[in-house]
C-alpha cells in the first residue's frame, strides 16, 4: 500500500492537484480512496501522513478547497465501520 502510495505521490510532484493548479480527471478518480486512508493506518499500522505527506496534503487539500467534494465522500468513520463490519461478517475478527 506504501509503495503505490509513494508511486501516486511521485507523479504528483509538487503541484496542488494531478491535473496541475486545478483539479481534474485523476484527482477526481483518486479522491474517494481518501476517506479510506485511515482504515488503512488503524487495520496496517502506518502513517499516510508520514510515508507519503504529499498525499496526505493533496488529499485534504481536495477536501477543503472543493465543498462538491468534501460532500460527495463518506467520513472516514463510516469507512472503517463498514470495513470492520465486513470484516467480522467474513468470520476474520472475532
Amino acid at each position: 500500500m506504501v509503495a503505490m502510495l509513494k508511486t501516486l505521490e511521485a507523479e504528483l510532484g509538487g503541484k496542488p492537484y494531478f491535473g496541475g493548479e486545478a483539479l481534474g480527471y485523476v484527482d477526481v478518480a483518486l479522491v474517494p480512496f481518501a476517506p479510506w486512508f485511515a482504515t488503512y493506518e488503524r487495520l496496517a499500522g502506518f502513517s499516510v501522513a508520514a510515508a507519503c505527506p504529499g498525499i496526505a496534503a493533496w488529499a485534504a487539500r481536495c477536501v477543503a478547497e472543493n465543498p462538491c467534494v468534501a460532500a460527495s465522500l463518506p467520513d472516514a468513520e463510516s469507512v472503517f465501520q463498514f470495513v470492520c463490519g465486513m470484516r467480522k461478517h467474513f468470520g476474520l475478527i472475532d
